[in-house]
């Protein structure tokens, strides 16, 4: 074989091998998809995700990878290390403008495919406490979930709907669990946590406490959402907790499914549809399931969208 006609088929070799790695059209095959903690909400519907893709689209190579949450899961967007990730709303508001956490940096490449289920604001405190209303905190200690993160983010922002700060209160830094645990200790007189619910360690004092969750009522929920556009009202529907049967009005934050401009358009669109075509699976995997559909799937939408997966819903 002649020197030239060896170099023509190394070179085809390559043209094909590189075909192979990318795909048709340069579309990504090899997807990460982050989470959160296997004990956590995210884990599993974003496991279940994964499975829709790999069953659904031809060739695909997904994987599911537990992390800290959305905080983590922004950083690995940003670096390349993650294609998919499960993110708070108000989270990756605060990374596509500089807000919060993100004040020092903003990412400027992030792409929404889908809303998934409200993770809800839920002030809780004991029956016991006599509180009733979020204003009567004042002077109260609160735990308001661990520093910088977007729990924390909503109980400051809630507070001041209410015309209150942190000078107001005695301010506890602690995570829900830790809150939770503070409460049934009586070493805080209300936590606030940002989950989806029945929230486990809220379910926990129920079972030992009688409870009362604070509303978060119409005129601040409105002016809360007129000012971040990433909240929604939600009710937590009375019998969420054991011994507390009233209907509460609060906010919402929503998990949405996230990605980068690095994932085009046409396997964006694909993304959305076979998820939304399949969300018997995601029912399967967890209770939160239930919440998504695809009339919720634009709800608080706080990010410009791959454009994909922008007309598959407008279909």
């Amino acid at each position: 074989m002649s020197k030239q006609r060896k170099v023509s088929v190394v070179g085809a070799i390559m043209l094909i091998s590189l075909f192979l790695i990318v795909g048709c059209g340069g579309t990504k095959k090899d997807l990460t998809v982050a989470t959160g903690s296997k004990s956590g909400t995210y884990y599993p519907i974003g496991g279940a995700i994964v499975d829709i893709l790999n069953e659904e689209i031809s060739g695909m190579n997904a994987k599911v990878e537990s992390t800290d949450g959305s905080v983590e899961n922004i950083g690995l967007l940003k670096d390349g290390k993650a294609d998919l990730a499960i993110v708070q709303n108000d989270i990756v508001y605060y990374a596509a403008h500089g807000n919060e956490m993100y004040k020092n940096y903003k990412v400027s490449n992030l792409k929404a495919i889908a809303s998934l289920y409200p993770e809800t604001c839920q002030i809780v405190t004991l029956e016991s406490s006599g509180i009733k209303r979020i204003t009567e905190l004042k002077g109260k200690r609160i735990a308001v979930d661990t520093r910088g993160s977007g729990g924390e983010a909503n109980a400051r922002q809630i507070l001041a709907a209410f015309g209150l700060s942190y000078d107001d209160v005695n301010v506890k830094f602690l995570s829900i669990a830790e809150g939770a645990e503070a409460l049934k200790a009586g070493e805080v007189d209300a936590f606030f946590l940002t989950a989806g619910y029945p929230t486990a360690s809220v379910q926990d004092i129920a079972l030992q406490n009688k409870i009362r969750l604070l509303p978060v009522i119409e005129e601040e929920a409105d002016a809360l959402i007129d000012r971040y556009p990433f909240y929604t009202k939600t009710i937590v529907p009375a019998g969420t907790y054991a011994g507390f049967n009233q209907d509460v009005i609060t906010v919402s934050v929503m998990a949405m499914l996230v990605t980068t401009d690095k994932i085009d358009d046409k396997l964006g669109g694909q993304i959305a549809e076979d998820i939304f075509t399949n969300l018997d699976k995601l029912k399967a995997a967890h209770a939160v399931g239930r919440r998504i559909t695809r009339e919720n799937a634009l709800k608080g939408m706080s990010l410009d969208m791959n454009a994909g997966a922008k007309n598959f819903f407008k279909e």
